[in-house]
């Protein structure tokens, strides 16, 4: 399997190191042709604004909207709010995931934190990497919460699309990854 990690800013190569350890074959991806020999896409964080002029430019922001409508994709952070159908303040985005989401809720840098949260993937409490976090405050009725921080729904699924609000690529437990490539492996993670 070939997973792409969108390379434009952001920790990318740390979601590369996390897939390889994983046996998937990862592709950094800077150029919107890239994405044609992709079965799956990590988008990874760093500033939602910023991706969005850099992929607004050459019709890169269209190629990623039609690849995360038909195939898996992972959006963590920044990447997330870019997968969201709706985010405060408004921005554009893809639009590929029902849910709200609030960008910077946790907070500024200063506010960054590790936690440990509940989760349902298994192996018990799922540590959790913040910074300048956003925080999903609605998810519709197909979008299934794989974990939470506290009472806040910090890792959801709806389909073929995984988002985090936290930086599992900074965390040494891969179950977050581990579970995206099973969602890529079988269309849809059991």
């Amino acid at each position: 399997m070939k997973v792409g990690v969108l390379a434009i800013q952001g920790d990318f190569d740390a979601h590369r190191r996390r897939l390889e350890q994983l046996g998937a074959e990862v592709v950094l991806v800077k150029k919107p042709e890239q994405l044609d020999a992709l079965d799956a896409l990590i988008i990874p964080g760093g500033e939602s604004t910023t991706f969005l002029k850099f992929l607004e430019k050459g019709g890169f922001l269209e190629k990623v909207r039609e690849f995360v409508r038909a195939k898996p994709a992972f959006g963590t952070c920044a990447g997330a709010i870019l997968l969201a159908n709706q985010v405060a303040p408004p921005q554009a985005g893809l639009g590929a995931l029902d849910i709200s989401i609030r960008r910077n809720a946790y907070g500024r840098q200063l506010d960054s934190f590790i936690g440990q949260g509940e989760t349902q993937l298994p192996g018990g409490p799922l540590e959790m990497v913040f910074i300048r976090a956003p925080k999903i405050e609605r998810f519709g009725p197909g979008v299934e919460v794989l974990a939470r921080e506290k009472n806040d729904p910090v890792l959801v699924r709806q389909g073929k699309i995984m988002a985090a609000t936290f930086h599992p690529e900074l965390s040494g437990d891969t179950r977050v990854h581990a579970e995206f490539l099973k969602l890529v492996r079988n269309g849809r993670a059991k």
